[in-house]
């Protein structure tokens, strides 16, 4: 067989390789049992202000909104979702029970604000562990996801970072998850009157 010819196998195996997405076989894991094509983006905290991310990705939605926090005391965002609520999106909070604005913290006020807005409802765990999450959907078209909690803190001065996938399978994934988590007893269904609304000012 001339070189040529050769060199043209080669370059067909490789085609075809590419195309039904070969991988060798010391190379199979937990990511071969059920894959997905997604865009993602990763953003670095604290260089990048990981709120202005959030808070642009909030300011999207147009439809539908869920989100778990394990904590939620920034009241940039909390002002963006209710933003987005008294625009028409509905929202669900799932929140871990050991929130500051639930315990008189900074931005009880705006938590009590986003509450009252139409189309919010929010359910706070009552099991003991920690519901320890930090991510939402929006119109079931992107998931934010990552290691930074949706805090002054988190966002802008520790070293986190979040995550952004397009993907309608993954979100659908996450969805299950947290239709799983929103129905479990007993969890509290959280009303604006339940707040300490006497807290400081501040978030």
């Amino acid at each position: 067989m001339s070189a040529r010819r050769v060199r043209g196998s080669l370059l067909r195996a490789l085609v075809v390789a590419l195309c039904v997405g070969y991988a060798p076989s010391q190379a199979r894991g937990p990511l071969d049992v059920e894959r997905a094509i997604a865009g993602v983006r990763i953003y670095y905290g604290a260089r990048t202000d990981l709120r202005a991310v959030d808070e642009a990705l909030i300011a999207q939605a147009r439809d539908s909104l869920d989100m778990a926090a394990f904590l939620l005391s920034d009241r940039r965002l909390i002002s963006a979702l209710e933003a987005a609520a008294r625009r028409g999106v509905r929202i669900r909070l799932y929140l871990d029970p050991e929130q500051p604005t639930l315990t008189g913290g900074p931005a009880t006020q705006a938590l009590a604000a986003l509450l009252r807005a139409p189309g919010v409802e929010a359910r706070v765990k009552t099991a003991p562990d920690l519901m320890h999450l930090k991510s939402y959907q929006v119109d079931r078209r992107v998931l934010r996801t990552g290691s930074s909690n949706l805090t002054v803190a988190g966002g802008s001065r520790q070293e986190n970072d979040v995550l952004l996938i397009e993907s309608e399978n993954l979100v659908a994934a996450f969805l299950r998850e947290f239709d799983y988590l929103w129905t479990q007893q007993p969890n509290l269904r959280l009303r604006p009157e339940a707040l300490p609304l006497n807290a400081r000012a501040g978030g």
